[in-house]
């Protein structure tokens, strides 16, 4: 009866969250479906409890085939709830309170180190790292300022649970708004599963004009046939990014915010570079991964697997840019209002492949595949006797193979990817060879290397600031990897990579038009990463470190800082006769000084600036979680250090870091 109480409670709560959400927009109306959904599912599952044991018993949880008086709950271990990646990588829901809990309870739900968040919720973020391995064979759409919330296929999992499961996120944003992700599964047989999850956020901030508001709706299911010959996952996903931009604090006001002027605490009253701006990424994705097993043999003596499966893949988005009147921030215009960028990208994916298995050779896979692809704008652009066309469109036929063998406690791994025929050449191919050295140490070593062409938007680009219309016949960029990892649980994990770029494309700032373009590096650029992370232990504190030194040999091309660490110190305990889970410290983030990359709304790119030196700040954070059975509570006063060391914090030049401020969350497992 506590199960249907609370499930009916629930689906209350999201009846007068549809009715009163009055809001048009495209993600509220995804919010509606999502709820909608979740309330038949909700109805199900308080159906499902007067007669609870079938499902159970058929998954095999259940001890007695013909018992009805425990529930599938009952029955069921947390490790039953399973958790599976696009390559069929598994792992089981975790309730537990741990750091890395309070590293991921963040807008992107992951660990975001080597990354600077903007000062709102739902901006962008500035990159302190680079990892240069690529196993791509296309290039990608762009606008990368825009996708760090953007949920690509690896990205979206799939299910398997035996009883319905749920989880609810919220976290408290920048003045008016919240975001919250709302996620929920439920198996209506052993071999069929679905999965329904929106994410939305709307956060006002702090500075005027910088309002973000996002939605990312995710349904996922995932079948398989009862002898498990056929198996099949799918997913639909429909994301919009909105910001409002206002191209950071204007350069006359600089002064203001670095000297801490009384006045200018209130940081509304800053002036902007625009406040009638605005951009969007919207994208939508459908996705089928399905395999037939023609041979399944799996014994004691022999494995023997022969298997052909398809990938079918559409996604159309677009990303555009709007301001109200133009602005010599970018330069002249063709035209003085109701300015509107906008480019788009179809893309079309389907591949056919092969896989063979046996206990010799290993997992052995071929795989061909066609990517169709449409990309561009809608008219064509004649400038100073130019013409910039409108479309990039066409196929790419291309080849693959992946194979994988355990031999003699190594673990060995390869993939490789070749385009045949079409616009675009590429090519790659990466290895890796681990091992477990001893019980609790474990080593790898990895190569990769990679031919790609480079973003569609730095090929082909039109707008309405005369300076933002280009199209360029770049090189492949060329890239080599080499990485190392050792991971000793009790000691460290450290990761040293050494890469070399050659034709590296960037974007940078015309020193005569003082505009963004992109460009292409033609000398070889050299790239070594070494990260180092442990954790010392000592009773029911804890130190856990994350150290990452880079170096490059270039000046303008690709800017980093040299060091990069993440402290936190912490105080962990039972309380309450185990009723209760605390864990609360204090976080200190800091980087090195460098020419940080300033950011361009227009084109939601980051661009090498070599003017100013930014860094050498710390960020402190105080955070206090809490977790009572499946429930996590986090509350984090944030950058309390921010009044005290100095107003020199920037999250990219014009852009400040967050002032102090308290925030506060909660994740909340249950299982019907």
């Amino acid at each position: 009866m506590g199960i249907t109480k609370t499930a009916l409670s629930i689906k209350t709560l999201l009846m007068r969250m549809v009715v009163n959400k009055q809001d048009n927009s495209n993600h509220i109306y995804l919010f509606k479906v999502a709820a909608v959904c979740l309330l038949f599912f909700l109805d199900l599952a308080v159906f499902a409890q007067e007669r609870p044991s079938r499902i159970s018993r058929e998954l095999g949880f259940a001890d007695e085939p013909d018992s009805t008086k425990l529930s599938p709950k009952d029955l069921a271990k947390i490790t039953d709830y399973l958790i599976i990646s696009h390559d069929n990588d598994t792992t089981y829901v975790d309730t537990s309170l741990t750091i890395k809990k309070e590293y991921k309870f963040n807008y992107l739900r992951k660990d975001n180190f080597g990354l600077m968040p903007f000062s709102n919720l739902g901006q962008t973020y500035n990159s302190l790292t680079y990892n240069f391995q690529n196993s791509k064979l296309m290039p990608d759409f762009g606008a990368l300022g825009k996708h760090f919330n953007y949920m690509e296929v690896e990205d979206i999992y799939y299910y398997r649970v035996p009883t319905p499961l749920t989880e609810l996120f919220f976290k408290t944003a920048f003045e008016q708004g919240q975001l919250a992700d709302s996620f929920f599964s439920i198996n209506t047989s052993p071999q069929l599963n679905f999965s329904l999850a929106y994410k939305g956020l709307r956060s006002l901030g702090k500075y005027q004009h910088i309002l973000a508001s996002t939605g990312n709706f995710r349904f996922t299911t995932n079948y398989q046939t009862k002898n498990a010959r056929y198996v099949a996952k799918a997913h639909i996903v429909s994301q919009d990014i909105y910001n409002q931009e206002n191209g950071g604090i204007r350069d006359d006001n600089i002064e203001f915010f670095e000297t801490g002027e009384e006045d200018h605490l209130d940081r509304s009253i800053f002036e902007v570079n625009f406040e009638d701006a605005g951009s969007k990424l919207v994208g939508k994705r459908f996705y089928l991964n399905h395999a037939y097993n023609l041979v399944q043999k799996n014994d004691s003596l022999a494995r023997n697997h022969l298997s052909i499966g398809h990938i079918l893949s559409f996604e159309d988005k677009y990303n555009e840019y709007t301001q109200s009147t133009s602005n010599n921030y970018f330069g002249d215009a063709f035209r003085s209002r109701d300015l509107r960028d906008r480019n788009t990208l179809e893309r079309f994916y389907n591949q056919v492949h092969v896989n063979y298995s046996n206990n010799i050779i290993g997992d052995v896979q071929f795989n061909i595949n066609n990517t169709n692809f449409n990309y561009g704008y809608d008219k064509v652009v004649v400038l100073n006797g130019q013409t910039i066309t409108n479309r990039f469109k066409g196929d790419v036929f291309a080849a693959g193979g992946k194979y994988h063998k355990q031999y003699k406690g190594f673990d060995l791994s390869g993939e490789l990817g070749l385009n045949i025929s079409g616009d675009f050449d590429g090519n790659y191919i990466k290895g890796t060879a681990s091992f477990k050295l001893k019980e609790d140490v474990f080593a790898s070593a990895s190569i990769n290397h990679s031919s790609k062409a480079p973003n569609f938007n730095t090929l082909l680009y039109q707008s309405d600031y005369i300076n933002y219309n280009w199209q360029n016949n770049f090189s492949n960029i060329e890239t080599q990897q080499l990485q190392f990892k050792i991971n000793y649980k009790e000691l460290a994990n450290i990761t040293v990579d050494y890469s070399t770029i050659t034709d590296y494309v960037y974007f940078k700032e015309d020193e005569t038009t003082f505009q963004v373009r992109p460009e292409q590096f033609g000398g070889t650029i050299n790239y070594l990463r070494v990260k180092f992370e442990n954790e010392f232990v000592l009773g029911k504190f804890a130190l856990n470190n994350t150290v990452l030194y880079q170096n490059e040999n270039t000046e303008g091309v690709l800017n980093v800082p040299q060091l990069t660490t993440r402290n936190t110190f912490y105080f962990s305990s039972h309380m309450f006769d185990k009723a209760l889970f605390l864990q609360t410290g204090v976080t200190m983030k800091y980087f090195t000084k460098y020419y940080m990359n300033a950011y361009n709304p227009l084109i939601a790119e980051f661009y090498v600036q070599n003017q100013k030196e930014y860094g050498d700040f710390p960020l402190l954070d105080f955070f206090i979680n809490l977790r009572i059975r499946q429930t996590r509570i986090f509350a984090k006063a944030e950058h309390f250090n921010s009044a005290f060391t100095g107003y020199n914090f920037y999250s990219a030049p014009n852009n400040p870091y967050r002032d102090f401020t308290v925030r506060f969350g909660v994740v909340w497992n249950f299982f019907l």
